[in-house]
């Protein structure tokens, strides 16, 4: 399939950011990611994508993100061997390969149609893991979600794309359906989101950012049920090291400055 037409606009489309970034990082000396699963999904696709240009210091940003969600996810997974997880807004993410949990896991990776098929041409069936057939904002497939099991529920690079009411439904229904577990995601304030916008890359695809959060304990009070466990705004240095100097001035300027300082954040909630 090598070098196929890709018909993907808007947010469906901002998937082969996050794939190309995570390719790119791992061919990289010290990869954090090691996800060869995304470096032959890109090598299959060939120049799917050639107007999205990711750039050094967004594809380390993207790895860092990711692996940190794999961590959360790795931890959940140990505490309860027989988790639920459920990644939501999956895109190309492979997320259930890199982690590779037990075989008494039962993962879904929920997206649309389209991209569903997608992930079914790139990458190979794997027990226990089903693929599920919608948008994140319909309220239909979770009836095919057993609630029998603690649960974690990841949303990458997903929720910032919503409108607030439907983050809002979406996190309601989830907390009414699942029996206890964990939800994470990356959320931005509202000047962070300000600043996306004008992202090379989320530009090129034009896609609309929504949702953003300023205050994490507000999402508490919007949605009974989450209690706020982690929020992480800072990485590890050595990951900062392997950006390109300019994006380590800005990162030191942006840590002494807190409306800069939380304009990204990876936030960990219990339900």
């Amino acid at each position: 399939m090598d070098g196929d037409r890709i018909d993907l606009t808007g947010a469906r489309e901002t998937l082969l950011i996050t794939l190309q970034a995570k390719a790119a990082e791992s061919s990289m000396p010290h990869s954090l990611l090691r996800d060869h699963f995304a470096a032959d999904a890109i090598r299959r696709l060939g120049k799917a994508a050639p107007h999205l240009d990711v750039g050094h210091d967004m594809t380390i940003g993207i790895a860092m993100r990711a692996h940190l969600v794999d961590r959360w996810t790795q931890s959940f997974i140990a505490r309860h061997p027989d988790a639920t997880v459920l990644n939501l807004g999956c895109g190309l993410d492979s997320r259930v390969f890199r982690i590779d949990p037990p075989p008494q896991v039962r993962w879904f990776d929920v997206d649309f149609p389209d991209v569903i098929a997608l992930r079914r041409r790139l990458y190979p069936p794997r027990a226990n893991t089903m693929l599920i057939e919608s948008s994140v904002t319909e309220t239909g497939w979770l009836a095919n979600i057993p609630h029998d099991r603690p649960a974690i529920v990841v949303a990458e690079g997903v929720l910032p794309y919503l409108a607030a009411d439907d983050v809002y439904g979406l996190l309601a229904r989830l907390v009414e359906h699942l029996p206890a577990g964990e939800i994470v995601f990356d959320g931005y304030s509202h000047l962070g989101l300000q600043l996306l916008r004008f992202n090379p890359a989320i530009r090129a695809t034009g896609a609309t950012l929504s949702w953003g959060i300023d205050d994490p304990a507000m999402l508490e009070r919007q949605v009974p049920g989450l209690s706020l466990l982690e929020e992480v705004t800072d990485y590890e240095p050595s990951q900062i090291e392997r950006m390109s100097l300019p994006a380590r001035i800005a990162v030191q300027l942006f840590s002494v400055i807190p409306a800069l300082h939380r304009m990204g954040r990876l936030l960990r909630y219990r339900f």
